[in-house]
């Protein structure tokens, strides 16, 4: 059964990523670029002073807060197991499509963000919040493309990115000699599928506390040990970016089975990590508060390259550079786990799947804090009843549960169909509507020519604040 949805979702995902999204994705980051002049490259060191700056009220959301949450729902399995899927199945060329993509996606996660702040709503205690489905049905005017869009993104987030998850941290234990392939994903899938339930359903407050002070820590050390296997073979550095660059322009062998190609490869991977015009990262930046929609803008493209050129890039370099060899055969974490080898032994593998297992827990459950505002928004704008919540999440637990006895191909194939349904939806909304974004960074820079602190009034850029909800 599982191979027959395979076979059927299979060519689905292959014409959604090419030529529709491939496409889409890159006219709208090229646009989006050209038109804010490179904002994203450009304003890079304003954007990390942007970080650091205080909200107004004492119990509002900073923008360090909000890029805090949009990072982690970024920052996850896809960083080691995307990336090493990507190379095995794609070649050393993805990484190159990957970089780009990210830079040119920067400028997309800029507009979204951006719009997000400015088509925020309020709630009764003064709190603000947002996202896609908000700036399409306010300016658009099109609430049922925005319950679509929360659809799939319901439909991304409770389903495809939770399948992926688990059976990306099951995968990690492949490498041991413990691991039965018909009992181990089970007995990970109960223990996996118990503690987020637990934690979900009310309980493990205080494990989510611990894991949301772990994981950077942890994700700190990840960079800091792939550097040190890197500079343990240094001298393999010149022939591997030789490599990356050498695959990614032979354009006879991309062209020769492009769905399969290494710039296919690494534009999924990549959107799947850094989700740069997915969607889902406007929903935490329309909860900042800030004085100027653009500056949550510019937050949120450090987020990205924090996402791709920082985490994604020192799998990538880590394990092209130990020389172990990339085939379909270790496409997932053990490529990461046979380079991480070379260095630390049989530390290494154990390193991976702590880090595996921290960062598949916070994803699961910051996965759950999207499908939550997108359900309120398709309950009327109301919190469902606890009664629902109780059983839509008894369904994400078994959902937890099923991806760790899944095939990889099929859950790959899920999240990557189910994510490219929000971003075929958002970029086009983000297009449409990207001249307010573009006024608002012209004001922004405007009155910081001026040595002004923006400040943001609709009227400044052609919008009636009697349109707003916030911006008055």
């Amino acid at each position: 059964m599982l191979e027959s949805l395979n076979r059927f979702l299979g060519p689905i995902d292959d014409f959604m990523y090419y030529p529709l999204l491939i496409i889409i994705l890159a006219a709208a980051g090229l646009y989006f670029t050209f038109r804010t002049r490179f904002a994203q490259i450009r304003l890079f060191g304003e954007a990390c002073r942007l970080i650091m700056e205080k909200p107004a009220g004492e119990q509002k959301v900073s923008s360090f807060q909000a890029l805090i949450v949009s990072t982690a729902s970024r920052v996850g399995t896809g960083n080691i197991v995307g990336v090493s899927t990507a190379i095995c199945l794609g070649g050393p060329g993805a990484c190159f499509w990957m970089w780009l993509m990210c830079i040119i996606g920067a400028a997309s996660a800029f507009i979204e963000s951006t719009l997000a702040q400015i088509f925020k709503q309020k709630d009764k205690e003064g709190n603000c919040y947002g996202g896609p489905a908000y700036y399409i049905e306010h300016a658009l005017h099109k609430p049922l493309i925005a319950a679509v869009f929360c659809v799939f993104l319901i439909a991304t987030y409770a389903v495809g990115f939770n399948l992926l998850c688990s059976y990306n941290l099951q995968s990690t234990f492949e490498v041991y000699s413990f691991y039965h392939p018909t009992t181990t994903p089970v007995i990970i899938g109960l223990v996996l599928a118990v503690t987020v339930g637990y934690c979900i359903l009310g309980g493990g407050k205080r494990i989510i506390s611990m894991t949301e002070k772990i994981v950077p820590l942890m994700g700190i050390l990840y960079v800091l040990i792939s550097l040190i296997v890197i500079f343990a073979h240094i001298t393999h550095i010149p022939a591997m970016f030789a490599e990356i660059f050498r695959d990614a322009f032979n354009f006879r062998a991309i062209f020769g089975g492009l769905s399969g190609s290494c710039m296919v490869y690494g534009i999924k991977r990549g959107l799947y990590s850094n989700e740069a015009g997915v969607g889902s990262a406007p929903n935490a930046s329309a909860s900042a508060d800030v004085t100027h929609p653009a500056k949550q803008g510019l937050v949120q493209t450090v987020s990205v390259y924090i996402d791709t050129i920082l985490l994604c890039t020192a799998t990538a370099l880590m394990c092209l550079c130990s020389g172990v060899s990339h085939s379909a055969d270790v496409a997932g974490p053990a490529y990461v786990q046979n380079a991480i080898s070379t260095v630390f032994g049989s530390v290494g593998p154990i390193f991976i799947t702590v880090a595996m297992v921290l960062f598949a827990f916070t994803t699961l459950l910051g996965n759950l804090y999207y499908v939550t505002n997108a359900l309120t928004y398709l309950n009327k704008k109301k919190i469902p009843s606890e009664k629902f919540m109780l059983g839509f999440h008894i369904v994400c637990i078994a959902v937890i549960f099923l991806g760790t006895l899944m095939p990889m191909d099929l859950a790959w194939t899920a999240a990557d169909i189910t994510m490219g349904g929000m971003t075929l939806i958002n970029i086009p909304c983000c297009f449409l509507l990207s001249k307010h974004a573009i006024a608002a960074l012209r004001d922004y820079e405007k009155q910081k020519k001026a040595g002004q602190n923006p400040v943001f009034r609709a009227k400044d850029i052609g919008l009636d604040p009697a349109d707003l909800s916030f911006w008055k």
